[in-house]
């Protein structure tokens, strides 16, 4: 994709090497002019590569400075095979689930690795509970161990490999050894925004400094260092339906029962929540865009930040209930508010310029119509209802002295 605007843009065509596909890339081009155009000159120049880029140049007349006029081309990507090894918990695992479904969708060809076993326990949870929409959409799920992925996946090769398990390089590293060893010409990794610095100038934007010692900077280096063709991807909070991680659950289980929700710090604390298809559409743009992505780090989150008190505000609305925040200091009370409260008690929001710039990726998280179907969903099956005990809010509750309908 391109786009040509004013006397300083520039237009880039990139053609998709067809190596792995026998599909001739299909182009498409939008042209908008405005009624009045300016005179133009346009200056060409070929570079040569596996990939031919043809780079096209406006020079308008200085009479014509303040005119403009947009070229959009899309090139449709070729078929890829993808390969995604899938954690078997925690809140990336749905990224995973959707990020199957998109490429399907998009024509690709995916087999998801997740880890362990298909008959533990863990798969009797979502996503895994809906991995048949995977498989009825002509992708394929397999299960094992990512140390041994080749043997895993029969042999098969594949494109794309996205690895969306590992935390650090010792997990990662031998998926990473494999995709390079079968010559894998792109590779993926899901990362995550925590590994950025507390900073005193929100938001976080790609190239903010990180924690050295952290398990994904390992793996980000890495794959720089092996991969000719690599992206990072550093998500945050995300909702969706099939998440297994509780995010906007925590705050209806508390507003449907009527409970005061305890609240650490100011509750002005801004924070970044993606619906998770936003993650899996930037993932695939990546896929469908390699060279552009190539080489870059994608904070891979919406593109507004909600505040702490805003999120029980949203939540409650949808759920048609009244409800009183009550704020506390963790430290205060003696609660642990890693163990009390789902996000961090601080400022801590990412922004997606880097993947809005080079990909040309726009977000389509709403949380207030986004966290409708969210309660739905926490009603259709029943959690409305379930029985359940808060102890820790009990505990902040007793220390304020705020009471609790019982």
């Amino acid at each position: 994709m391109a786009a040509l605007a004013s006397s300083s843009s520039s237009l880039l065509f990139s053609l998709p090497s067809l190596s792995f596909s026998p599909h001739p890339p299909r182009l498409s081009l939008f042209l908008s002019l405005p009624q009045s155009s300016p005179s133009l000159s346009f200056s060409l120049s070929i570079s040569s590569s596996s990939s031919p880029s043809f780079l096209v140049k406006p020079r308008c007349t200085p009479h014509s400075a303040s005119s403009s006029f947009t070229v959009n081309a899309a090139a449709a990507a070729e078929n890829k095979k993808v390969l995604i090894v899938n954690a078997n918990s925690g809140g990336h695992a749905v990224i995973g689930f959707y990020f199957a479904k998109e490429l399907l969708t998009s024509g690709h060809s995916v087999t998801v690795l997740t880890v362990g076993e298909e008959g533990s326990d863990k798969m009797k949870k979502p996503p895994f509970t809906r991995f048949s929409e995977i498989v009825s959409g002509g992708g394929k799920t397999v299960w094992g161990d990512p140390g041994d992925v080749g043997k895993v996946v029969g042999g098969e090769e594949f494109h794309v490999v996205l690895d969306n398990n590992g935390k650090d390089l010792d997990a990662v590293r031998p998926v990473a050894d494999w995709a390079k060893s079968t010559g894998v010409k792109q590779f993926l990794f899901i990362s995550s925004a925590g590994i950025y610095k507390p900073t005193d100038e929100p938001p976080h934007v790609e190239g903010d400094v990180v924690k050295a010692d952290a398990g994904h900077v390992g793996v980000e280096k890495y794959i720089s260092e092996i991969f000719d063709n690599w992206a990072s991807f550093r998500p945050q909070y995300m909702i969706g339906s099939g998440n297994n991680k509780d995010c906007e659950e925590w705050f209806f289980d508390r507003i449907v029962r009527g409970r005061p929700v305890p609240i650490p710090g100011s509750g002005m604390q801004l924070t970044n929540i993606s619906h998770v298809r936003d993650l899996s559409s930037m993932l695939t743009q990546a896929v469908e865009n390699p060279t552009a992505a190539s080489g870059n780090i994608f904070n891979c989150v919406s593109d507004r930040a909600v505040t702490l008190d805003g999120m029980v505000r949203l939540c409650a609305k949808v759920a048609g209930r009244e409800v009183t925040i009550v704020h506390y200091d963790p430290k205060t009370v003696g609660v642990d508010a890693k163990k009390a409260f789902p996000f961090r008690n601080m400022h801590f929001y990412a922004e997606p310029r880097a993947a809005k710039e080079i990909l040309g990726w726009n977000g389509t998280t709403n949380l207030p119509e986004d966290l409708k179907e969210r309660f739905e969903e926490y009603v259709k099956i029943g959690r409305d209802k379930k029985p359940m005990e808060f102890p820790i809010d009990d505990k902040i509750l007793e220390s304020l002295k705020v009471p609790v309908a019982v």
